[in-house]
């Protein structure tokens, strides 16, 4: 189907569309207390129901997972489909001030605005959507296609393994949860926790760092009590895979610290440690460890939470490394970095994923993007995670377009309309590319 048809397509349906995804995007759908029903909490349980519902009303064959995953089916064959694997549970909103409500959908001067409408309720709202179009033009796919939309995947994606305790898995397909073109390759990643004793009694006037500090985000706001003087530390947030674009608040609060009289001996020490290792230095140079490849660039360093507890400090870092790098070497190279006395523990660890480049559906999913946007559809690789990592045969493929970065997890989270509705395009182009639909 040409570009300027399925754009008319588009076109004719937007209100309906856009009615459907702020039905998804007003479900606060961050991760809550676990329930039977509802393993990851009631927020992102209501999405997966609310996405059930509009499948179903589309058409589809519809169920909810373990409590843990919706799957909208096209095709009557359970065992052999091309799945595309979206997420309706969002990162909170963060303690940063909105200038739009964080929990619905708001449209200004052709730009959408809401947590989730990038990462990643936007995109998974458009294969759905696209789904329904393609079906009511008369289209059937030869090959069934499945919708599986989770709610877990900010958190660790343990959706995916509740799914395929009874579901086969797909035999290929992709995740609208990344960037385009096609993302043949995923860094490793992996978390560490440093404790540090303080045993000079160096702490004694430092009080808790208090702030919003997590791993999907470089932390802006940090401050400490010393000697009942707050000290206040303002940075710039950004995703924690790309720190380049914030401006971290550990390593800023750490050398506005080592100007404070109070602050001496081992504790001093760490402060200088931390900025003489870490402040800027995202490839990670300052710990010996700039490992960088060809394929997937430079590894990326990221301190995300700093605290202390009586008289002991942890940081918390998130690596990412190359393609062609182990977690070996980066372990390696940070035990030899580190400050004397300081355990090392891994509390996150996901390995990189590479999938052979030359592999035909991924030229098919390449071809999709070309014909859509009438650029080149490159293969590439990513620092992000996503579900390419946990379900089998899956590849990202969008939604960001090249030169678009830091934007999901931050406040006022944004997508033009005009590249969530190329989006749909490109996934309809896909799925009737891979799934052999014929009118």
């Amino acid at each position: 189907m040409k570009k300027e048809t399925l754009a008319a397509l588009y076109d004719a349906h937007r209100t309906e569309f856009m009615d459907a995804l702020r039905s998804i995007m007003q479900i606060k759908s961050v991760r809550g207390p676990s329930r039977p029903d509802a393993p990851f909490g009631s927020g992102p349980r209501a999405a997966l129901d609310a996405a059930a519902e509009l499948g179903t009303a589309y058409g589809f064959q519809t169920k909810v997972i373990n409590g843990a995953m919706t799957a909208i089916q096209w095709g009557d064959d359970d065992h052999h489909y091309i799945g595309i694997v979206g997420h309706l549970d969002v990162v909170p909103a963060g303690e940063v001030a909105w200038h739009f409500p964080p929990y619905d959908l708001t449209e200004q001067n052709g730009r959408l605005y809401g947590r989730g409408i990038l990462d990643n309720k936007g995109p998974s709202m458009a294969c759905l959507f696209g789904m329904k179009l393609l079906k009511e033009a008369g289209y059937r796919p030869k090959r069934t296609i499945r919708l599986i939309l989770g709610s877990d995947e900010e958190s660790g994606s343990a959706d995916v393994p509740r799914y395929l305790a009874s579901q086969a898995p797909p035999d290929f397909g992709f995740t609208p949860d990344c960037k385009f073109s096609v993302v043949y390759g995923e860094r490793g990643i992996v978390n560490y926790q440093l404790t540090t004793p303080i045993t000079d009694g160096s702490l004694a006037n430092i009080g808790e760092i208090r702030g919003d500090q997590a791993s999907d985000h470089v932390p802006d706001q940090l401050e400490v009590p010393v000697n009942d003087q707050l000290i206040r530390a303002t940075g710039k947030r950004a995703p924690s895979n790309a720190p380049e674009l914030g401006d971290n608040a550990i390593t800023r609060l750490a050398d506005t610290l080592l100007n404070q009289p109070a602050v001496h001996g081992q504790f001093a020490d760490y402060c200088r440690w931390l900025v003489t290792k870490l402040a800027d230095q995202h490839n990670g140079a300052g710990l010996g460890m700039a490992f960088a490849d060809a394929a997937s660039g430079n590894l990326i360093v990221t301190p995300y939470q700093w605290q202390k507890a009586g008289q002991t400090l942890t940081l918390r870092l998130a690596m990412r490394y190359p393609v062609t790098y182990h977690e070996a070497d980066v372990t390696q190279a940070l035990a030899t970095s580190v400050l004397p006395r300081t355990a090392i523990e891994v509390i996150r660890s996901l390995p990189g994923v590479l999938h052979d480049r030359h592999d035909p559906r991924l030229q098919d999913l390449s071809q999709a993007y070309e014909q859509i946007t009438g650029r080149p559809g490159q293969l590439v690789t990513t620092t992000g995670a996503t579900y390419a990592r946990t379900m089998p045969n899956i590849v990202a493929f969008g939604p960001s377009f090249p030169g678009q970065k830091g934007i999901a997890h931050n406040a006022d989270e944004w997508m033009d309309e005009q590249d969530l509705k190329l989006n749909m395009l490109i996934d309809m182009t896909a799925m009737m590319k891979l799934g052999g639909m014929t009118d």
